[in-house]
């Protein structure tokens, strides 16, 4: 039986620290994994994301816009397609069939307000919930949902 983190916390003191966390978390995913980012509007979802992305995509000045209108972006990148959607719009789960969900499954997902995806979320999400710290550039991550092997080495 695989052992799962049961509550992982990094303390990032700074913006280059979130997004060295997304460049490590971006380095072990593969077609198929779903990345889950959660916490309040400014705890850091959209640095996490572009950052996730621009190591993905090998390209550090890409523009990585928000998804927020249109629900989902998609990227071809060096490790697959990756899709990031924002659904703090969404209607309810069942609109997810019209955003390629099916597709995006079996490339990478980065989704941001996963909660609102309810059940058709991935079972193997890992699990980012951002909260803010003490100072305006102060965050910390909460990792959950992935086996312990496959994080280890992770922290910052």
């Amino acid at each position: 039986m695989r052992r799962h983190i049961a509550g992982m916390q990094i303390r990032l003191p700074d913006q280059s620290s979130t997004e060295h966390l997304a460049a490590r978390i971006a380095g072990l995913c593969a077609p198929g994994d779903c990345i889950a980012l959660s916490g309040g509007l400014g705890a850091g979802k959209t640095t996490f994301a572009r950052a996730f992305l621009r190591v993905l995509a090998r390209d550090p000045q890409m523009e990585v816009p928000s998804p927020s209108f249109a629900l989902v972006q998609p990227y071809d990148t060096s490790a697959g397609p990756v899709f990031h959607y924002d659904l703090w719009r969404l209607d309810g789960p069942d609109a997810l069939y019209e955003l390629a969900w099916d597709e995006a499954c079996e490339g990478i997902m980065l989704v941001e307000w996963p909660e609102r995806a309810e059940d058709l979320l991935p079972a193997n999400a890992l699990h980012l919930t951002l909260t803010s710290g003490a100072t305006e550039d102060e965050r910390f991550a909460e990792l959950t949902g992935w086996p312990d092997e496959r994080l280890s080495g992770i922290a910052l």
